[in-house]
């Protein structure tokens, strides 16, 4: 790999073709149910721009992303694709998000309402509704999803019905089923009232339920960035992110003392303590200090002390001094700790490490 440039203190590198690859399993393994892509905050904090084009060359034809801003982002990159914004559409922003030809998630009786007036002023337009079975977030609740079965929502052309699955990552959780049973009340409850229509239940995790939660149109997320979505089994997915920061200083030991803020580590005599440029700053998060580790080359090596905003630091006493000296870099997230690693040192999930990622690393995307 080309060395950092001589300013940069951390390498994000993104592999593009490990995203495609990952898209490309999750569509196989779909079968003929359709297979979107969830590239939200940022693309996951991978850069929203480059890994939807290289989701769209895999194949990818439909996004979802969080907010009308994001979706008017990805329709500037990709203006032939489907984009949904799952947050939807309140009343005061429907022209805009018609505008941009983005599909609303009606997450509720009053975007319902909102993007049935507009469609009286404009026309037809599509959008997804969403039913709430056990989240407790977005969606219609049951008595709402029963008044509009009452009432009607004429006018209104859905792409699909969709709900979101809470406990997916543990497949024996009793939560899958019931909100399995619940989405299927409410869709055929939908269907004898307004006609039939596609849905869409399984997120990243959901789609390793197996068939009962796949429909018409699965939203994986965070297993295309390399987050295993099988938690306690191997990752079947590609690693596609590796960070590594850069050593900026190597103190040598010669009296017991303390390492970094507030004295968490005690070092003894005889020890080296490498600084590395990394910070919670740069969303190394605080919560890694003193337990977080590193790679350098095949050595695993252990973070001590706190995380400070711009610093980290690590023991490197079992190597070798050749082998570490300013300029050597320590592979933070890699294929020996990948991000589901360093998420459990985190005490959180690859979905926080990755949202997180800094934008002081240089970046630099690989394949497609």
């Amino acid at each position: 790999m080309t060395p950092p440039s001589d300013h940069a203190g951390a390498v994000l590198t993104i592999d593009l073709d490990a995203i495609a690859s990952n898209y490309r399993q999750l569509d196989e393994r779909l079968g003929k149910t359709a297979c979107a892509a969830v590239v939200k905050a940022d693309g996951y904090g991978l850069g929203i721009a480059p890994v939807a084009r290289a989701l769209a060359e895999a194949g990818c034809a439909s996004f979802f992303v969080a907010t009308i801003e994001e979706g008017i982002e990805l329709r500037a990159i990709l203006p032939e694709a489907e984009i949904a914004v799952l947050n939807g559409a309140p009343a005061e922003a429907v022209d805009e998000v018609a505008r941009h030809g983005l599909i609303p998630v009606l997450n509720g009786p009053d975007q319902i309402e909102a993007w049935r007036a507009y469609i009286e002023r404009a026309g037809a337009s599509l959008a997804i509704l969403h039913c709430d079975t056990g989240m407790a977030r977005l969606g219609l609740t049951q008595s709402e999803l029963e008044a509009l079965c009452a009432a009607g929502a004429e006018g209104i052309p859905f792409r699909c019905v969709m709900s979101h699955l809470a406990c997916a990552d543990d497949p024996a959780h009793p939560l899958n089923g019931e909100q399995l049973a619940l989405f299927q009340d409410a869709r055929a409850r939908l269907g004898r009232r307004f006609g039939p229509s596609p849905a869409s239940l399984a997120n990243s995790s959901g789609i390793f339920l197996g068939p009962a939660y796949h429909f018409d149109l699965a939203r994986p997320g965070v297993a295309l960035y390399g987050v295993n979505p099988t938690p306690g089994q191997p990752n079947p997915m590609a690693e596609a992110v590796q960070l590594q920061g850069k050593i900026i200083g190597l103190r040598e030991i010669d009296r017991a003392m303390t390492v970094g803020y507030g004295a968490t580590h005690r070092v003894t005599r005889g020890s080296r303590i490498a600084t590395v440029a990394v910070g919670y700053a740069d969303g190394f998060l605080r919560s890694l200090s003193n337990r977080a580790y590193g790679y350098i080359g095949t050595v695993r090596v252990k973070m001590v002390g706190r995380v400070s905003m711009d610093l980290t630091t690590f023991d490197v006493s079992a190597l070798p001094p050749e082998d570490v000296r300013p300029g050597t870099m320590v592979t933070l997230i890699g294929r020996k700790h990948p991000i589901d690693a360093l998420a459990a040192e985190a005490g959180t999930t690859g979905y926080e490490i990755l949202t997180s990622l800094g934008r002081r690393y240089e970046r630099r995307y690989v394949g497609d």
